[in-house]
């Protein structure tokens, strides 16, 4: 694949750290822009003649926390790739970026064969969802009951508790009822991994969705798996 068209901002405030990443990334054939702070990232993104075609961003920036670059760039309808690059290795952390709009998250320190998967992976595979629908705060579906906001989950006359990253899932299905998603895209938008990452974890994760949701979940109804195709779900 011929990478040159493809441009990356850096966006880091350790120098060393960028100038390294920048080297290796044009080693592989990309355009690559560095800056050091979110004023000058969204500067960058801007005013880029040819455009940015991904955003690798730091959380901990001066001026601006890289939670703040992302979710102004996505306010503004940028809707090409953010992958997240930072030290911050918390659950609570890598909750609020996804929710801030990005779509990996990768923890400091790295590997860099993992990092250029990552990017390369991003480039080709992610297609922006068109038009991004408002983010589903409240669902009802058989007989259950999700409150996004609060986690608070009923299914019948019984609260059900679910974890951070099952109620990522779910909401994901919500958002794209009656599509069939690809493997891949859970990979990348669900769990922030590469989408030819070999695991299991969407299959099993379906099956603790059916187990929780499912009259019969031998017989699924809502949580559907399209053989060769991926993922569906549909409330009716």
């Amino acid at each position: 694949m011929n990478n040159t068209k493809k441009h990356i901002l850096i966006v880091e405030d350790e120098q060393h750290l960028a100038v390294g990443i920048k080297f290796n990334l044009e080693a592989e054939g990309y355009r690559v822009t560095h800056v050091s702070d979110g004023p000058a990232a969204l500067a960058a993104v801007e005013n880029a003649v040819d455009g940015v075609d991904l955003v690798i961003l730091d959380l901990m920036l001066p001026g601006m926390s890289g939670y703040t670059v992302c979710e102004t760039l996505r306010a503004r309808g940028w809707d090409k790739p953010v992958l997240i690059l930072t030290a911050r290795t918390l659950v609570e952390d890598r909750a609020r970026g996804f929710d801030a709009g990005a779509n990996q998250y990768l923890t400091k320190p790295f590997e860099l064969f993992e990092l250029i998967s990552r990017v390369r992976n991003l480039l080709t595979h992610y297609r922006p969802q068109a038009p991004a629908a408002p983010a589903v705060r409240q669902f009802e579906f058989a007989n259950a009951k999700i409150n996004f906001d609060t986690f608070e989950v009923e299914v019948g006359d019984s609260p059900v508790r679910m974890t951070q990253l099952e109620m990522k899932l779910l909401q994901y299905f919500v958002q794209h009822e009656g599509r069939v998603i690809p493997r891949a895209e859970l990979l990348m938008n669900v769990w922030g991994m590469p989408g030819h990452a070999r695991t299991r974890a969407p299959d099993q994760f379906l099956r603790r969705l059916r187990k929780t949701f499912e009259p019969d979940p031998a017989h699924p109804r809502h949580f559907l798996t399209i053989r060769d195709a991926g993922y569906r779900f549909v409330s009716e």
